[in-house]
Formats: C-alpha cells, structure tokens, sequence
C-alpha cells in the first residue's frame, strides 16, 4: 500500500511538495502540492505521455499557449512534445495526481 503519509517526498520548483506513488522506469504517478502563486518551469517531454487529475484547488494548466483552469475532480491530457507549464494562480494550495508513461525522468526539455 502507497499512500502521501509513507510515499518518498521530494521538493521542488519554489517551495512545492511531491510525493512518489509509483516510481518505475515505465510509469511514473506522483501526489504534488503547489502553494499560491507558483509555478513550474514551461517545458515539453520527447516521449512521456502525462495525465494531470487536481484533487483540491484549481490547477492552471498552460498547454501551447492555451490557459486551462482544472477544478477539483477534473484532469488534462498533455502529449509527448507538447510545451506547458503548471501554475497556482490563486490564493490557495492545489494538489492533484501525475501520472506519466513511460517516466519523465531524463525526458523533460525545459523552454525560457
């Protein structure tokens, strides 16, 4: 059993939190927190397929210049070499689920 309370945890980007649910070189889930008003690097992955799935708050996902606002029970497609970034743009945290095949590890292209 895996669960955020025993998972691996990591920190990233400006003071955000993620946790390895499955951690393989074929499937990558994680469990990641964005506290208000951060963001992630724009980037593209080459190979990896990514499903974003937001548990609480609302994720603002940009996908080719595109400005997604996901909800809470609601998720976002993002294909191989597709350029997007993550952002909180609001007043609290979001959580939400990353599932990638095959992993992101050694996969991601950060743009400027």
């Amino acid at each position: 059993m895996i669960s955020k309370e025993n998972a691996e945890h990591y920190v990233w980007g400006d003071g955000c939190d993620g946790w390895y649910l499955i951690n393989r070189k074929d499937m990558l889930g994680i469990h990641e927190k964005m506290p208000p008003a951060t963001r992630e690097k724009r980037h593209y992955h080459a190979s990896s397929r990514q499903f974003f799935f937001v548990l609480q708050g609302v994720l603002s996902m940009e996908l080719e210049g595109e400005v997604h606002d996901i909800s809470a029970q609601q998720g976002i497609e993002i294909p191989p070499h597709a350029k997007h970034q993550a952002r909180n743009n609001s007043d609290a945290p979001v959580e939400f689920i990353v599932i990638s095949h095959p992993t992101t590890r050694g996969d991601r292209t950060d743009l400027s």
